[in-house]
């Protein structure tokens, strides 16, 4: 042991320097979502971590026999958990203010011009729950910020939910964030792509080679024509979500065909895509980041959907249920296909639907599933989101 004050002075050692940088590395690996038990196979570097739980998951080693005897502590896992949670708070955070504001919560400056916000605080706190987090942000008492201030603004809203109730949010909100992003505003994603892309007409722009033969119309004979010429289809609102008013077409014979179209068509214009092999055991969900397949350690933050009992919908709000995912050539040859696009249309996190070799939806206002990724993969990639924003606007964490 070598005194780092060797006069005399008193102060820490080289070795206490090497233990606190190790307790340091593994509160990244607790943040990040790692368990702890694949350190217990044997020697290794936390870098193996990723290496190593693939092995496990593939079989090809044997989970650790032998576990410490403090795990088994009553309240250990607790503890754990607690100091797991508040680890991914701080590192997701990166010592950022970071506030919630509604889009019915903005003004704008009667004099100056500035757009001003009723924002609720969003501090994480050790043992925090996502339920708890976000009651405690609702329970705040709102503050008065100044929105042109901000170094980056995180577009998310539900459309279809307000297109009855709040018809006028969604468009308001790509305002705003038009307006922020002139004033120098880092605005994930871009506010007019997201306009267009909040339609699943947004794929049509995209290549053919990635997507199924599709037709965007509001005459039920012409989808009892397309769907005569290409066989097996699905049809769905343009602007729809949650698997709400998703048929499958078997044939121009279908008995229900008139009372599948009418459905449809209450909400607008009608989607109808030649139906993919394959898609009755589900779709793929994969997260893109800046163009590329989010990925934290290795581990993809991607997963399948498979339906459960008869319904071909595979949504999760329809009862579908997650399971990992290995990303092979397909999914990394549509993903190549689309990322120079999305990039130069700003959008910076979407989630793409696949089956087979085609996307059948973007999702790129509020694409969910981050829940299911760390259940399943026991990651929390909420970091490398949160460092590539950083990028984005040269801010330091």
């Amino acid at each position: 042991m070598v005194d780092r004050h060797p006069g005399g002075g008193g102060g820490g050692s080289v070795k206490d320097a090497i233990y606190l940088r190790g307790i340091t590395r593994i509160l990244q690996v607790l943040a990040e979502g790692s368990s702890l038990d694949v350190l217990f196979v044997g020697k290794l570097a936390l870098d193996h971590i990723a290496l190593i739980q693939d092995l496990l998951d593939r079989e090809v080693l044997q989970p650790p026999w032998i576990r410490p005897r403090w795990l088994d502590v009553p309240g250990a896992q607790e503890r754990l958990d607690r100091l797991r949670a508040g680890a991914a708070g701080t590192r997701s955070q990166g010592g950022h203010e970071v506030w919630y504001v509604g889009v019915g919560d903005v003004e704008l400056g009667e004099r100056d011009g500035q757009l001003v916000a009723r924002a609720h605080a969003a501090e994480f706190e050790k043992g925090d729950t996502l339920k708890s987090f976000m009651e405690r942000i609702k329970e705040r008492d709102a503050e008065r910020i100044v929105m042109d201030d901000l170094d980056a603004l995180f577009l998310r809203n539900e459309s279809i939910d307000d297109l009855q109730e709040r018809p006028w949010a969604s468009p308001l909100g790509a305002v705003f964030g038009q307006m922020l992003k002139a004033q120098g505003v880092t605005v994930a994603n871009d506010p007019m792509s997201l306009v267009r892309a909040t339609s699943k007409l947004y794929l049509e722009e995209f290549p053919e080679r990635i997507r199924p033969r599709s037709l965007v119309t509001r005459d039920p004979e012409a989808i009892s024509r397309f769907v005569g010429k290409v066989g097996r289809s699905v049809v769905k609102p343009l602007y729809g979500a949650k698997g709400r008013n998703v048929f499958m077409i078997e044939d121009e014979g279908e008995a229900n065909l008139a009372q599948m179209t009418e459905a449809v068509l209450e909400d607008g214009y009608a989607i109808v895509q030649e139906f993919v092999d394959g898609g009755e055991d589900g779709d793929a969900r994969i997260f893109l980041l800046e163009g590329q397949i989010l990925e934290r350690h290795g581990k993809p933050a991607a997963f399948r959907r498979v339906p459960t009992g008869n319904d071909p919908r595979a949504n999760i709000s329809k009862g579908g249920r997650s399971v990992p995912l290995e990303i092979g050539d397909v999914e990394r040859g549509i993903v190549e296909a689309m990322s120079k696009k999305l990039v130069a249309d700003g959008m910076y996190f979407v989630g793409i639907d696949v089956i087979g070799d085609k996307v059948v939806e973007i999702n790129a206002e509020s694409p969910g599933g981050m829940q299911s990724i760390e259940r399943l993969y026991e990651i929390d990639v909420c970091p490398t989101v949160i460092e590539a924003l950083e990028r984005r606007t040269g801010s330091k964490s």
